[in-house]
């Protein structure tokens, strides 16, 4: 493939595959529609070691680094910056603009198995690298993110259950 090709001409179809790989997963991904990114899938799961979101604080410090990244504001103009509503409703819609988001930067990320087998080890490796690490901080703030809102949620479900039994009892 792209092995016995010379470094500028790798170069030049690495960029432009990686360019067209981001470009689609992006069409599809603005494209598909939000509750087929259902915060139930496996994929969003939470994971034993992310020890409740604590991993994202105690060992990335994810507070000190997450709003010096950029944000993609949706077609819908979904802003992620901060929480405008604390209905339920809202709160289910960014929780899922969060798998949204999450479902972006890890097929963002497979681009990686194509450059692996089309180039040198050397050169997919390195770019390998530079689309994780400019694809797994978003994933991992959108993680973070909803391990915080799904928090958030089940407070207010509990203080509307409370409310709702205390109005039930008077």
């Amino acid at each position: 493939m792209l092995r016995e090709q010379p470094f500028l001409n790798a170069l030049i179809v690495n960029i432009m595959i990686g360019a067209i790989w981001h470009y689609i997963v992006f069409f599809l991904c603005t494209s598909i529609n939000i509750s087929a990114f259902n915060p139930e899938r496996k994929m969003y799961q939470p994971h034993k070691w992310e020890n409740g979101g604590k991993f994202y604080n105690n060992v990335l410090k994810i507070n000190r680094w997450k709003d010096s990244l950029p944000q993609y504001i949706g077609k819908d103009g979904f802003s992620k910056d901060h929480i405008d509503d604390t209905s339920i409703e809202y709160l289910d819609e960014f929780i899922m603009e969060t798998c949204r988001g999450e479902w972006n930067h890890t097929m963002n990320c497979m681009v990686s198995v194509l450059y692996l087998i089309m180039n040198d080890l050397w050169v997919g490796i390195l770019f390998s690298f530079v689309v994780i690490l400019g694809n797994m901080p978003f994933a991992l703030i959108q993680r973070y993110n909803r391990f915080r809102l799904q928090k958030l949620r089940k407070t207010l479900l509990r203080k509307a259950e409370r409310e709702r039994r205390k109005s039930l009892a008077e």
